[in-house]
């Protein structure tokens, strides 16, 4: 009996994989190692593998034999917003094409349970600040297709052979739950933010004109540590015989300002750093929030931690 974890070497996956360590569940970590670190897994045996290639079915198949898998989490997938909107065809072969060859494993090898890595580029720009899980899905680029799309084929695979499937959307991710784990990638505010005062530059904001307090973009983050525990709330609500929803928002439910997360980084770091404001991208909503009502209700999941211990956690780890 154990858990594969697809992309368990990277940011978030490893944490996932270090909380299954600690209530000792059996864990095997799928990764091609494309940013994910081998030595982030502890003692989980790894299987270097890109999911989205040719083969890639048997080999998963062989390998939820071998370790008697009866659970997966997926977190392998292409995920930067602009280089999909660059390069569509390469994240729908990644995405779906994974995504395709997962499922059809776990059918052979008759694994029925699935934490599937979602994320609120599902909902595109909606004209609410607070989504709920209801809300109609408009992805705007080729990144939230595909997380929708793999939304879609957990749905199918339920009615066609019985998958029991939770889809985690994410919010904005940050911080580190141990200093090891740190966020490598710079594609999210707080990394970014990070390398620009390292490098001595001034971090750019893109709009403060947006009708909000303070006149930047407001965004729900969540810390990484609650994050990857709501993958384990969900892995054990899959156990349940009756789960009427399959579809979670995971946030704090509450939004940061870009302006309120740079001063916090002032504050933790005891940098006084100028900022460079720069014209609104297309594209960016005012402000974005999950309603986590849902999550808290079915799966007793609710963020512990708040935007200092975030920031706190982020400047000790990359330190």
């Amino acid at each position: 009996m154990s858990v594969l974890v697809t992309g368990g070497a990277g940011y978030i996956g490893s944490h996932v994989v270090r909380l299954l360590h600690q209530r000792s569940e059996s864990v095997i970590v799928v990764d091609k190692l494309s940013s994910g670190i081998k030595g982030r897994i502890d003692s989980a045996p790894l299987i270097d593998i890109d999911i989205a290639a040719p083969g890639a079915t048997q080999i998963l198949v062989e390998a939820m034999l071998k370790h008697n898998v009866t659970s997966v989490i997926h977190f392998a997938a292409a995920k930067q917003v602009g280089v999909s909107v660059e390069q569509p065809e390469f994240y729908f072969e990644q995405n779906v094409g994974g995504m395709t060859n997962l499922l059809q494993a776990m059918r052979e090898a008759k694994v029925d349970r699935l934490v599937f890595s979602s994320s609120a580029a599902t909902y595109g720009m909606p004209e609410v600040g607070s989504v709920t899980e209801d809300l109609d899905c408009k992805p705007i680029n080729p990144y939230g297709q595909t997380k929708l799309i793999g939304e879609w084929m957990t749905a199918n695979a339920a009615r066609a052979w019985g998958l029991r499937a939770a889809n985690l959307r994410y919010f904005n991710v940050a911080g580190a739950g141990w200093p090891d784990l740190a966020d490598t990638a710079t594609m999210n505010l707080v990394p970014i933010v990070f390398a620009a005062i390292k490098a001595g530059k001034s971090p750019v904001v893109f709009g403060d004109d947006y009708d909000t307090p303070d006149g930047s973009c407001v965004r729900d983050y969540v810390h990484v540590l609650d994050l990857a525990e709501a993958h384990l709330a969900a892995l054990d609500y899959l156990e349940r015989d009756h789960r009427e929803n399959s579809v979670f928002n995971v946030g704090s439910g509450e939004g940061s300002s870009v302006f309120e997360v740079l001063e916090e980084i002032r504050l933790v770091s005891g940098i006084d750093f100028a900022i460079d404001i720069q014209k609104r991208r297309a594209g960016d909503p005012p402000k974005l929030c999950a309603d986590v009502s849902r999550i808290e209700a079915t799966l007793g999941w609710k963020a512990k931690q708040n935007m200092h211990s975030i920031i706190e956690s982020a400047w000790a780890a990359a330190k």
